[in-house]
């Protein structure tokens, strides 16, 4: 090797090559002053990009850290680092050698599991926090990032509803509709299967209007819990439903989680677990 280059890692992985990334990091910082180079390879999944990484690294006199599960890809490792003699240091191979022990049952040996579940957890903070900065019609000019839209009159269960769905990994927005006044326009150029409107009969909304303004200590009187008065918005915002040709969802007597199963049905997408 040559004194005036630095030494030379490898970091070869069948996923992204984080966790090899990260449990190297924890031992360089044990080893103040070295600025080894490091060579990430990630996404290897055949035995004939083992080959070549191994011959690469031999060429640079360098040290191999890897984690892969495959049997075929962790065989190809064993042989060509023997042929090369390129040292190289296997990360999970302990690891699943203990667990296999212990559960008395091989691992599955799926390359990627690990992405594929921090990738589900980053779409679920993802999506709770757009569903957060687009509720109630706040941010209009976000709602094309939206997976969907949910439009009704006030407790129409909009909001509990698209926070049930962020939380399964969804962004769901939602736009209050106000009887006699045009939507905003950010919502009607929106493609019409995006949008689905929840609908109250009136009486069941009343129910929980009533509830509400208990709750929160206030007057029930007006508009807002009048029988003929709630009618008519209902009316009013279901007709601007219709004219704008976006599907609806009776949500008088369903859960949320029902309501939220049946907007996934509509929208196409994919089954989640929501029960």
């Amino acid at each position: 090797m040559n004194a005036a280059q630095p030494p030379t890692l490898f970091i070869v992985s069948d996923g992204r090559g984080a966790t090899c990334a990260a449990v190297l990091q924890a031992a360089l910082v044990q080893f103040p002053g070295q600025n080894p180079a490091v060579v990430r390879e990630a996404h290897v999944r055949t035995p004939e990009q083992v080959e070549a990484i191994v011959l690469a690294a031999a060429q640079q006199d360098a040290v191999i850290f890897y984690t892969l599960v495959a049997d075929a890809t962790r065989r190809a490792m064993h042989v060509a680092a023997a042929q090369q003699a390129v040292p190289v240091v296997d990360l999970l191979g302990p690891s699943l050698s203990a667990l296999h022990d212990l559960f008395e049952r091989a691992p599955r040996a799926e390359p990627g599991l690990l992405y594929a579940s921090e990738r589900d957890e980053f779409d679920r903070r993802d999506a709770i926090d757009f569903t957060l900065k687009h509720d109630d019609g706040r941010r209009p000019d976000g709602l094309a990032r939206a997976d969907v839209v949910l439009v009704g009159v006030s407790r129409a269960a909009k909001s509990s509803t698209c926070f049930f769905l962020a939380y399964q990994g969804v962004k769901a927005a939602n736009v209050p509709l106000v009887p006699d006044q045009p939507p905003p326009p950010a919502l009607v150029a929106l493609p019409k299967e995006k949008v689905i409107g929840l609908v109250v009969n009136p009486v069941r909304l009343i129910t929980v209007r009533e509830a509400r303004v208990r709750h929160l200590g206030v007057d029930a009187g007006g508009d807002y819990t009048d029988l003929e008065s709630v009618k008519r918005e209902v009316r009013s915002v279901h007709r601007l439903m219709l004219g704008q040709g976006w599907r609806t969802i009776d949500a008088s007597y369903l859960a949320v989680e029902e309501i939220a199963r049946e907007v996934m049905r509509l929208r196409g997408l994919p089954e989640r677990n929501l029960g």
